[in-house]
């Protein structure tokens, strides 16, 4: 079967039409409903970033900064790092919650540049430097068929357009449903997504770069980890938007807006 051919001009007049009709009705800021954009301006610099101590191999926030911490010196831990750009709450758990349940599909490149600010941490360097590939945390084809999209992917893709390295957003695949995560504790998490991954090609030797949208427990990413070393990969390192937060982290990094 041969590849249907798009008419030469399409896509400049599929543009036109998408801000022809944000001119005539303007899209709302899905966090305060005001007409400038999915996120307005003010919204974007009041999300909390997750920043603080934190251990700097799994990226969880602490009262004091470590190299590793109990949770990620566990035997089911196999991420090298992890960083989650802001914190689960206020601007960024509505925009999120949009983004995977209200055909938020426009708000990934928004959204993609809170990674790119992450991933540009100074302690990321070294991290930076050897990464060969990225990959979304892939839905299973029943919920990608029931949203119409993945949203990891879509971040994904705005993450690399922005920084350069190369998305392979079919390099995993979730072979098995599972149920939701939410309400789960951390074994239930694990157990729900075990063996729930696996790749669909080699990857020797390469250090791969994951990209979610929230890291709760790390069960998932670790999963998707696991299948990635299975299939050769070197290292796998994630960037996450999002991880949650207690509410002393929350009163403490809140953003001072001037």
């Amino acid at each position: 079967m041969f590849a249907t051919r798009q008419p030469p001009g399409l896509g400049q007049w599929q543009r036109f039409a998408a801000q022809l009709h944000d001119l005539i009705f303007p899209p709302r800021c899905v966090a305060c409903d005001r007409m400038d954009g999915l996120l307005c301006d003010a919204c974007a610099q009041a999300v909390v970033p997750a920043r603080g101590p934190l251990c700097a191999r799994c990226g969880r926030l602490y009262s004091a900064a470590c190299a590793t911490c109990a949770l990620c010196d566990h035997a089911d831990h196999v991420l090298a790092r992890v960083r989650a750009a802001a914190l689960h709450t206020g601007v960024m758990r509505d925009a999120i919650h949009h983004l995977k349940y209200a055909d938020g599909r426009g708000l990934a490149v928004p959204l993609a540049r809170y990674l790119i600010a992450a991933w540009a941490a100074p302690d990321w360097d070294e991290v930076r430097g050897r990464v060969d590939l990225v990959a979304p945390v892939p839905l299973h084809d029943s919920r990608l068929q029931e949203r119409g999209y993945n949203q990891s992917a879509l971040l994904a893709k705005g993450f690399c357009d922005r920084t350069g390295l190369t998305c392979m957003p079919d390099a995993l695949a979730r072979v098995r449903a599972t149920q939701s995560q939410v309400g789960l504790d951390a074994s239930a998490r694990a157990v729900n997504v075990a063996d729930a991954f696996a790749a669909r090609l080699r990857l020797d030797g390469a250090t791969l770069l994951l990209i979610d949208d929230v890291y709760t427990t790390g069960a998932t990413l670790n999963a998707c980890a696991r299948a990635a070393l299975a299939a050769g990969a070197l290292q796998v390192v994630a960037l996450t938007l999002a991880l949650p937060a207690s509410r002393g982290q929350e009163r403490r990094n809140v953003p001072q807006l001037g």
